[in-house]
């Protein structure tokens, strides 16, 4: 009996990991990832099938398809655009115009229409634009929508709690969506905070679910009365204080005021993303109030997730470098590329573009940056330029191309938030704004160690063989 029985064990066990090699054989895009869960799955029993079925699979995007099919999925608001009456942006300004096939790109990747009348406006640091949102929380009347990775418990979140919970007492419809992952950077967590208050919360994507471990909701977007939004890469806490001594470390960045059309996009994905956390669809019109022209800036919400079928970001990064003429300006904290992105930056380089990236010289998470250095020289040797910031450890994201158009956001130039995230930019049609964009990124530049060939070369063995391995997990970091 226990030879029948250990029998029976060691079947289920074969049946398990041959199942779970032949569904990534079948469902996998990239042969690489094939492989590598194929291997896992076969010479780890048990235990790599675990990681796949966790891990590998995703299921954000099955589960999106189901409700899709089903007509559950944020029902009502197909031709969203049409419904409000947005105005969708007519021709590129002139000094745009030939990026007319980019434009074509995100028309066909993005169900947001590109839209006109917009105003954008950079908020550098915590110092500048914490006060500018709490302003706009203070000042609400009928709605504020907030949703954000990590909202810390300290001085700065309190601050922002107390103004949430204070807004919510004179009558004011507040919901803040907080990911459950990001909350646990600071005890107790501000969930605990507003526990007990008229503030509605919703968790994305709780912990105990553990196949969605790897899937984070990275958006930052607050919504005012749905007629102001702030966005971009900032999270809510006092590390983006950097006028301040003491702990946490300093993180510099910028985040972004937008009033114009787009806000209603930016209410769009909040909704969107507040019915997959708690079920409750709201589609009132009143969270969609008339939007007055704010500005000239022609702008496009672009939300990408794992529940969607394409790369989204991945594909418009890649469009905007194969359409740019003269240069591309990249600032992004985590730079961990795939080839295809690796040869779309070489490829605009060899085309006579001048490419140069800012990454800061000392990174908030090592194995990312040692991932990192270990793409460098291939860049560095082709004509890309690179420079490291000084600290403090600066988390802005920007890619801007030929002083005309910006992608702005949430979104690293990393695995993470390219495949795995759900994350949140604009892409801007504006040239002052752009040069604005510039000029800070110039300034970067000034103060930042140009990084050289010589340099990466003269790594010693222990260190170049420490970022190559490192590289070998880039995937997943």
């Amino acid at each position: 009996m226990d030879h029948f029985l250990l029998g029976i064990l060691i079947s289920l066990v074969v049946a398990l990991s041959l199942t779970s090699a032949l569904h990534a054989l079948i469902m996998k895009r990239d042969p690489r990832s094939a492989l590598g869960w194929i291997v896992t799955s076969i010479t780890l029993p048990v235990i790599g099938p675990f990681f796949y079925w966790t891990m590998g699979v995703n299921w954000i995007y099955r589960t999106a398809r189901q409700w899709q099919d089903s007509g559950r999925l944020f029902a009502g608001w197909d031709k969203f655009s049409d419904r409000l009456q947005l105005r969708v942006a007519g021709e590129l300004p002139p000094e745009s115009l030939y990026l007319r096939e980019l434009r074509a790109l995100s028309d066909r990747l993005v169900s947001s229409a590109l839209l006109s009348d917009n105003r954008i406006e950079p908020l550098i640091n915590g110092e500048t634009a914490y006060p500018a949102m709490l302003a706009a929380i203070d000042a609400a009347t009928r709605s504020i929508h907030l949703s954000t990775y990590i909202f810390d418990s300290d001085a700065t979140g309190r601050r922002f709690g107390e103004a949430l919970k204070s807004a919510a007492d004179r009558g004011v419809d507040v919901r803040v969506i907080i990911d459950s992952l990001g909350e646990k950077y600071s005890r107790p967590t501000i969930r605990s905070f507003l526990r007990g208050s008229r503030v509605k919360i919703g968790r994305f994507l709780p912990l105990r679910q553990g196949g969605y471990v790897n899937l984070r909701n990275h958006r930052k977007i607050l919504v005012v009365d749905g007629q102001t939004g702030f966005t971009g890469g900032m999270n809510i806490g006092d590390r983006h204080l950097v006028e301040r001594s003491g702990k946490p470390p300093a993180v510099a960045d910028m985040h972004f005021r937008v009033e114009g059309q787009v806000v209603a996009d930016l209410q769009r994905i909040f909704l969107e993303d507040w019915y997959f956390v708690t079920g409750e669809l709201l589609t009132d019109r009143s969270h969609f109030p008339p939007l007055a022209q704010a500005g000239s800036a022609i702008a496009r919400v672009v939300g990408d997730g794992p529940d969607k079928e394409f790369r989204k970001l991945h594909w418009i990064i890649m469009g905007a470098l194969a359409c740019a003429r003269k240069r591309v300006l990249i600032m992004t904290p985590y730079f961990i590329p795939d080839r295809p992105l690796v040869s779309a930056l070489i490829t605009t380089a060899l085309r006579g573009v001048d490419v140069a990236l800012v990454l800061p010289a000392r990174n908030n998470l090592p194995f990312v940056h040692w991932a990192s250095r270990a793409y460098l020289w291939e860049l560095l040797q082709l004509g890309i330029k690179v420079y490291y910031q000084p600290p403090p450890f600066v988390h802005t994201k920007l890619f801007l191309v030929d002083g005309v158009w910006s992608l702005i956001g949430s979104a690293n130039m990393d695995p993470r938030s390219l495949r795995l995230n759900f994350e949140l930019d604009l892409e801007v049609y504006d040239a002052g704004f752009t040069r604005q964009l510039e000029e800070y990124f110039m300034a970067a530049v000034a103060r930042s160690h140009q990084v050289s060939l010589a340099e990466m070369d003269a790594r010693n063995l222990p260190v170049k063989v420490r970022d190559a391995a490192a590289k070998l997990f880039s995937p997943y970091l």
